[in-house]
């Protein structure tokens, strides 16, 4: 499976972005998919997930309320809406893929990772 991010920039805070991953295969309905942030210095971490069929969502308490996960299987692309930005949300952001059925949560076996796409939120 082939990930490809794309949507990050530079944005003021308060402002939005929607990043997108765009992955290849005929299976994209049964992936469970993830967006994972590394910010300079840090560590990578979980910021949200969809289950394979799209019946539950995750957030990490950061980004509740601000971000939103969703998917279109037509187009075999998994979306981040990125609203209310915060400085602290500078960071390089991926996609993975469960191509297994999975959650879409921070526990899940992610097995394909997309290369990154880079968000920068000024002050």
């Amino acid at each position: 499976v082939q990930l490809q991010a794309s949507g990050g920039g530079l944005v003021q805070a308060g402002g939005s972005l929607r990043l997108s991953c765009a992955a290849s295969g005929r299976t994209f309905r049964n992936y469970a998919m993830g967006w994972f942030c590394q910010a300079p210095g840090k560590e990578r971490e979980f910021v949200a997930g969809i289950r394979w069929n799209g019946g539950r969502t995750y957030y990490a308490d950061s980004v509740k309320g601000r971000f939103a996960v969703s998917r279109d299987n037509a187009k075999n692309t998994v979306y981040l809406q990125m609203n209310s930005l915060k400085p602290e949300d500078t960071a390089v952001y991926y996609c993975a893929a469960d191509t297994r059925r999975g959650e879409g949560d921070p526990y899940d076996r992610y097995d394909s990772w997309g290369q990154g796409t880079v968000v920068t939120v000024s002050s």
